[in-house]
């Protein structure tokens, strides 16, 4: 299939889930992602999920991240819809947040820091592929940031669903996940 049939039919799946099983669903992803055998996370990038579009909520992870890794630096994105750039900000327990047009919560400001520095970014998705591919909301912000990061910093997909077999439309600037974690499985992508 095809990224817009996929963003489609996967944006359905995830209205279509309730409550008790989006809870269900997050804590058996918790326990699965715990399995991972990380290394020491110094900086985390990760997203903020938009509540009103269902996405995999990120705080249970952050949560036991920080607890696995003293002293870790959390980041989250900010975007610019006219550059088409992300910027990642630290933040911390004084950091003010704003929805943007589109009900992302970003920071107000904060500490910038340089994709560079990442070692793990958590990355929002819809779908994904047996090879790694993800499909977003179409606006190409995270294969940017993900091209600026380095080789070995692991990126790591939430999903409610399993992959897809593949995405036929793949082009050259979208970027394979190192990871993509389920309820029911881990993916690891070469």
């Amino acid at each position: 299939m095809i990224k817009a049939e996929l963003r489609k039919l996967y944006k359905e799946k995830r209205n279509a889930l309730q409550p008790g099983e989006i809870n269900r669903l997050n804590d058996l992803l918790l326990i699965q992602f715990q399995q991972m055998d990380l290394p020491f996370i110094y900086h985390l990038h990760t997203y903020l999920a938009i509540e009103e579009n269902k996405e995999v909520p990120t705080d249970q992870i952050m949560s036991y991240l920080e607890f696995r890794n003293p002293d870790m630096r959390i980041c989250v994105p900010k975007t610019d819809f006219i550059t088409g750039e992300l910027s990642s900000y630290i933040i911390d327990e004084e950091t003010d947040f704003v929805k943007n047009e589109y009900n992302v919560v970003e920071p107000l400001d904060g500490e910038l820091i340089e994709p560079g520095k990442m070692d793990l970014i958590l990355v929002p998705l819809l779908a994904f592929d047996e090879r790694g591919y993800r499909i977003g909301y179409g606006k190409g912000f995270y294969d940017r940031f993900l091209s600026h990061c380095r080789k070995d910093a692991l990126k790591i997909g939430l999903s409610y669903f399993e992959a897809t077999a593949v995405i036929d439309d793949v082009q050259q600037f979208d970027l394979p996940l190192t990871h993509c974690v389920t309820p029911h499985r881990i993916y690891e992508f070469n």
